[in-house]
């Protein structure tokens, strides 16, 4: 079922309502051989039962089927408004070995996710940012919606700069009703000065500090985390344009120490604010960035 799953896979669907329907369907299929069966429709409709709780609420026949206590949880404890936003920056276009590049690979896990929410009828919305906060669906529920938020991923690409750090400030005082906001984003500064992971983890805090789960998607191209280069490279940025020369081979043990560190610090930031960190890169099957969700989705109840 990985293979399915797989961006390679994935990549000879050109329509992504398709491939998003594939990964999800794909996806719940493989619960069911899984240590995690039966936890899809656990996480949707039922929730253990808790010292305190009104016994007349336990779920009888849930019990009967799992010798264990649980209790239908009322629509409003179910619910929850989630908003999806994605990096439009020019770096998330890279790619070097895989078909699929950062931002496809975020679109097409955006997509899924849609679905994903919506068959839980949660309301989902979707905002874009490179400099600035770009295109707002809101969040709605009906399955109408989903059509909306393809068609929006569809039409988008990356091309310009980022601030993402103003953006995460700005987006949390935009967002009033406690959500769900997940940040797709390969978290690369502009320069060395802007964007560094301290001004990041810090803007992710005003977002924990209004009361929002967060969950970070940091999608990194598998050249980006492997390295795969020899011999003499130029490289250029591709938001700045500025090219540098190295001996690839030489620079590499540098070049992965220095990866090493910069997933460090966002993996720590996150845990000390409890925001649920994802490292991922192009060649990782949808199915372990899906199951994160569902984990983490979860254990708000």
């Amino acid at each position: 079922m990985t293979a399915l799953l797989s961006p390679e896979s994935l990549q000879q669907i050109k329509r992504l309502d398709l491939r998003a329907r594939m990964v999800v369907k794909g996806f719940l299929q493989g619960l069911h051989s899984s240590p995690f069966h039966g936890f899809s429709v656990q996480f949707s409709e039922h929730r253990r039962y808790n010292r305190g709780d009104d016994p007349k609420l336990i779920d009888w026949l849930a019990y009967a089927k799992t010798d264990k206590y649980f209790i239908k949880r009322f629509e409003a404890e179910t619910n929850l408004t989630a908003y999806l936003v994605i990096d439009l920056s020019k770096s998330m276009g890279f790619t070097e070995q895989q078909t699929m590049n950062k931002f496809e690979y975020c679109t097409c896990l955006a997509a899924s996710l849609t679905y994903l929410m919506t068959m839980q009828q949660d309301p989902v919305g979707l905002i874009t940012f490179d400099e600035k906060m770009q295109a707002r669906l809101p969040a709605r529920s009906r399955r109408g919606h989903i059509g909306d938020v393809m068609g929006q991923l569809s039409k988008l690409k990356p091309t310009g700069k980022t601030d993402l750090a103003a953006c995460i400030i700005q987006l949390a005082a935009m967002l009033k009703q406690h959500s769900l906001v997940i940040l797709f984003s390969d978290l690369l500064p502009t320069t060395d000065d802007e964007g560094a992971p301290e001004e990041i983890i810090s803007a992710l805090a005003r977002l924990k500090h209004g009361g929002h789960d967060v969950i970070v998607f940091h999608v990194m191209d598998e050249a980006e985390v492997n390295f795969p280069y020899e011999g003499p490279v130029q490289f250029e940025d591709s938001e700045s344009g500025e090219t540098v020369s190295v001996d690839a081979t030489g620079f590499r043990d540098d070049y992965l120490q220095q990866i090493e560190v910069f997933r460090d610090a966002y993996r720590e930031g996150c845990n000390n604010l409890r925001v649920d960190y994802v490292p991922l890169d192009t060649s990782m099957p949808f199915d372990k960035a899906l199951t994160e969700y569902l984990i983490q989705r979860q254990s708000r109840f």
